[in-house]
């Protein structure tokens, strides 16, 4: 695959420089390889990138459903035939490591399969009137043109996750990728859906700097939808930009998920699941387990078990197939974690596994002796460090739990399946899983979160529904009876 390609702007269908005068090195996290450079977007190309999607939205709208859907299933067969090559890209611009590489790519053929069903399930309705001679038809139409924003943790699916179900629902998109990963979770997508065969211009790429353009993405007049993935700082800011200029925005935001290990669970198993749910990629997913609630009855067993489990976890060069944990993006995020450890520490937390951090190779860390109230336990610790807290009985395990800003997601570990169900309703969370871990997506299941982790719901029919509009059209046969 041509990196050089891929480090152009795609709008209208054409690969080209931005016309700013400004670069954007995009650089491996792991090595500082500069893998390529872009001359990034600014705000006239923001425009074309929005006009040129609206145009080809009118051509979308003359496609055959069935067409649309040969043409989205494209996109997966494209995938599939450089899926050792897009493997390469993740673990070089993102730090991803091949395991995770292969995880994310089988999550966005997933979510692109589903999309594919979508122009053929705009189904409208005809209702009664109270009016004789008359009918109410509902018709379900695309919203218009999504502007995408997404971030740099699991860019290819995040975006992929708004981009291709916009694009099944009959919507033009322009994608925003975050700076740190323009060509996973930007240029990539653009190369697979032109290839693909989608028309010249309804998918639009622009890789910039919110400094170039500010608020111009999120206020343009063109685009109904902002969906928007990413921190729940910026995530706010953003909604509120949206809804100021009567768009919808889509809010996928951050979590503070809470992993809780009751006295009669399988502890060897709690272990494993943990430890994915915590240092998967780094620990730089929203879901991710930031605390782990253990009662006190198994708490011993359990943090001796931990510790081994995570102190046998490699660090280091993603593309060694033996590396579990690899670099975090980017320095900020190393520094920002180094600090929250430090705090942590001073507040009384002791470190049962303290890693080293060498810029930006953070090796794992697990405190204990947490309180609830502490920064570690209240802040989302995006990276591969993790909160462990004792409770005494299911009230205060579900009190700690619910006591944070955030709530996304979850797990529960019990050999009682229902009294894990029981005890997962009580905690206010979008998404909880009962025997299994916090890190949960699938393409036909409602995925969001509440509190500031976000506003809507994505996947299957709830994306049908985020991207698409219902226009009432009535149809008179008679003729109607006026009081004057």
């Amino acid at each position: 695959m041509d990196y050089t390609q891929l480090g152009k702007q795609f709008i209208d269908g054409e690969w080209r420089d931005g016309r700013s005068d400004k670069t954007l090195s995009d650089i491996n996290p792991y090595n500082d390889d500069v893998i390529t450079t872009f001359r990034i977007a600014n705000v006239e190309d923001i425009d074309h990138a929005y006009q040129s999607a609206y145009k080809a939205k009118l051509e979308w709208d003359k496609v055959n459903p069935y067409t649309k859907r040969d043409v989205i299933e494209n996109a997966v067969k494209y995938i599939e035939a450089h899926e050792e090559e897009i493997a390469s890209i993740i673990v070089q611009e993102l730090g991803g490591t091949r395991l995770k590489a292969a995880f994310e790519i089988g999550l966005v053929k997933n979510m692109i399969k589903e999309a594919a069903t979508f122009p053929l399930r705009m189904e409208g309705k005809i209702l009664p009137s109270t009016e004789d001679g008359k009918e109410n038809r509902l018709y379900r139409i695309p919203a218009g043109v999504v502007g995408v924003i997404s971030p740099f943790n699991f860019p290819f699916f995040l975006s992929m996750k708004s981009v291709a179900p916009a694009l099944g629902a009959g919507n033009g998109v322009v994608l925003k990728p975050h700076e740190d990963s323009p060509i996973t979770g930007g240029t990539l997508i653009g190369k697979i859906f032109e290839e693909a065969g989608v028309p010249k211009g309804l998918l639009n790429v622009v890789v910039t700097d919110i400094k170039e353009i500010g608020d111009a993405f999120v206020e343009h007049p063109i685009p109904r939808i902002i969906s928007f993935t990413g921190s729940t700082k910026v995530g706010s800011y953003i909604g509120q930009v949206a809804v100021r200029n009567f768009k919808k925005p889509l809010l996928e935001l951050g979590g503070n998920s809470a992993f809780i290990i009751l006295e009669d669970a399988d502890i060897d198993y709690a272990v494993q699941a943990a430890t994915f749910s915590r240092f998967t990629h780094q620990g730089q997913i929203c879901m991710s387990a930031n605390r782990i609630l253990v009662q006190k009855p198994v708490y011993q067993e359990f943090i001796k078990k931990y510790a081994e489990k995570v102190a046998s976890l490699t660090t280091g060069d993603p593309s060694d197939p033996q590396t579990i944990i690899g670099p975090v993006i980017n320095n900020r995020q190393a520094e920002t974690l180094q600090t929250l450890i430090a705090q942590g520490i001073e507040q009384g937390a002791v470190p049962l596994v303290q890693g080293k951090i060498t810029g930006r190779m953070v090796e794992p860390t697990v405190l204990v002796n947490v309180k609830p109230d502490m920064i570690v336990a209240q802040e989302e610790l995006f990276g591969p460090v993790v909160c462990i807290i004792p409770f005494e009985t299911e009230e205060e395990a579900i009190e700690i739990a619910n006591d944070t800003r955030f709530g996304l997601s979850g797990a529960i570990h019990t050999a009682n399946l229902e009294r894990g169900v029981e005890m997962a309703k009580k905690v206010q969370t979008g998404m909880i899983h009962v025997n299994d871990v916090t890190i949960n997506d699938e393409p036909i299941v409602a995925f969001g979160g509440e509190k500031q982790s976000g506003l809507g719901r994505l996947n299957g029919e709830w994306s049908l529904d985020e991207f698409t509009t219902l226009k009432w059209i009535s149809v008179n046969y008679g003729q109607r009876r006026f009081p004057y």
